[in-house]
């Protein structure tokens, strides 16, 4: 029988998502699809899966993301879903850990995608936030009427505010991480 759950989480909390989704396996609920703010379970043994979030370079539909999902899967992992750029595999833990990020470089450069992802989506969101509410604003002089730019400018600005706060997190996350490769080379 499936489960279905609704729950949001920012891009910057990719890994409170990968954490939440590895915490439903160890309870016996396995990830079998996802979509936006949506994801399906089946019963399986608790502990059996692991669960990795990986942010592709290209689209999924794209021949480059499709050879790299295939060359996953081809370890064993499943692809149970996409969303965007977004993939998401399970794996059978078999005694092992899931990881798709073996070392350090690779998870840096898995957080500089993530990272420049969510700034193009920030810095998109505040110009037109901006044009939004002085539209708005210019209405509501002129005609003495609300009109929707303002609430969608609003919200346009929240999301680039936020977005650009997620990538200040992710920042500092990538720079530990490179001050940890040094200390370690």
């Amino acid at each position: 029988m499936r489960k279905v759950i609704r729950k949001v989480f920012w891009a910057w909390d990719f890994d409170k998502e990968e954490a939440w989704l590895n915490e439903m396996a160890s309870r016996g609920l396995a990830l079998v699809a996802v979509d936006f703010c949506k994801y399906e379970f089946e019963e399986c043994a608790p502990n059996e899966y692991g669960i990795q979030l990986e942010l592709l370079d290209n689209i999924v539909s794209s021949e480059e993301s499709r050879n790299y999902i295939s060359f996953v899967e081809e370890t064993g992992a499943e692809c149970v879903g996409t969303w965007i750029r977004w993939v998401y595999f399970r794996k059978k833990k078999d005694g092992g850990e899931f990881k798709l990020f073996s070392d350090k470089d690779s998870l840096i450069a898995h957080l500089q995608r993530i990272i420049i992802f969510i700034a193009v989506l920030g810095i998109a969101n505040l110009p037109i936030g901006l044009l939004n509410v002085m539209l708005g604003i210019n209405t509501l002089i002129e005609e003495n009427v609300v009109v929707p730019n303002i609430y969608l400018g609003i919200f346009n600005l929240v999301i680039g505010i936020a977005a650009l706060a997620g990538v200040s997190r992710l920042t500092r996350k990538k720079k530990k991480l490179e001050a940890e490769r040094q200390i370690s080379e």
